[in-house]
């Protein structure tokens, strides 16, 4: 096990209303986030997360990640009642929109990215 500091726990910020035993429960929850934010570990990463009216039935969350190099911002947006289904509803978005950069990426993932000897 590696003795480093999420990069979650490192990077957010946020606007609105989080209190601090949510945000260590929101920072054990996002451990899948900050294990799909590893692969970009060597780069700048800024994570914005916003609440906005919370508690009330016009509540709606915003996760935005930027990271260094990529010419992409993520943004996942949930606007469910329930404070802690929608920071897991952006929470599984974002890891889905991260996955996807990757994959389009990674050589072994895009046949036109990669290079073989028979299309060299």
């Amino acid at each position: 096990m590696t003795d480093h500091t999420p990069i979650v726990a490192q990077a957010l910020r946020v606007h609105g209303t989080l209190h601090e035993r949510e945000r260590d429960d929101l920072l054990d929850h996002w451990t899948k986030l900050d294990h799909r934010l590893q692969s970009f570990r060597d780069r700048a990463i800024d994570i914005d997360l916003h609440v906005n009216e919370r508690d009330t039935p016009s509540q709606h969350v915003t996760l935005g990640i930027k990271i260094g190099g990529v010419h992409k911002d993520f943004v996942a947006r949930s606007a469910c009642e329930d404070l802690g289904r929608a920071l897991n509803e952006v929470r599984d978005e974002m890891i889905r929109q991260l996955t996807d950069a990757k994959t389009r990426s990674e050589p072994r993932n895009n046949r036109r990215l990669r290079q073989s000897e028979r299309h060299a």
